[in-house]
């Protein structure tokens, strides 16, 4: 059985002691080998200097990208034990569930990892008009040309950038919006 990853947690048999030394303040599993990262069953993802891993959400139906965020370790934590999104606030340095000022919230559908457990993509359910704080569907709303040599003048190109809702309205007069990642 040498290396082999523990049986799943709905598997009756004892985890072997060398995977159970996660320290009590611990949220995931340690890092271990490359093997184990990109070819196990653990759980163990890599933050980045300030903490954070990059989160990419798509609609689970269309596939449509719809925002790029970022999670610390306990939005993370709150998103796999809420089945909701909610990320972490680079420019207001805080925890944030979408939706929670808009009602636009992220019903997630499933939750994957990349290869070397950086990133995470989530397929969501969007529940509400949209899911960028300009009232848009989707926060990718501008194209960038490509094939051009000035690039000081590039000219973006709006695609599928209908106002699905008033920011104003959802958010007030007083620049209550959600937190820009």
């Amino acid at each position: 059985m040498l290396g082999r990853e523990p049986a799943p947690a709905t598997d009756n048999r004892e985890t072997p002691a060398s995977v159970t030394n996660v320290s009590e303040t611990s949220l995931f599993a340690p890092r271990a080998t490359t093997e184990q990262v990109e070819e196990g069953r653990l759980f163990a993802p890599k933050f980045d200097a300030d903490g954070l891993i990059t989160c990419v959400v798509t609609d689970a139906w269309s596939a449509e990208v719809l925002m790029v965020a970022h999670m610390n370790p306990e939005a993370l934590a709150k998103t796999i034990q809420s089945g909701e999104a909610w990320f972490y606030s680079r420019s207001r340095g805080k925890l944030w569930k979408k939706g929670e000022t808009s009602g636009h919230l992220q019903r997630i559908v499933e939750m994957r990892v990349d290869c070397d457990q950086d990133a995470i993509w989530l397929r969501v359910e969007q529940i509400g008009a949209g899911a960028c704080h300009t009232g848009r569907a989707s926060c990718f709303y501008r194209a960038v040309p490509l094939k051009q040599t000035d690039l000081r003048r590039l000219i973006l190109d709006f695609r599928n950038a209908e106002k699905l809702f008033d920011p104003a309205q959802v958010y007030g007069d007083k620049g209550d919006e959600p937190p820009k990642t």
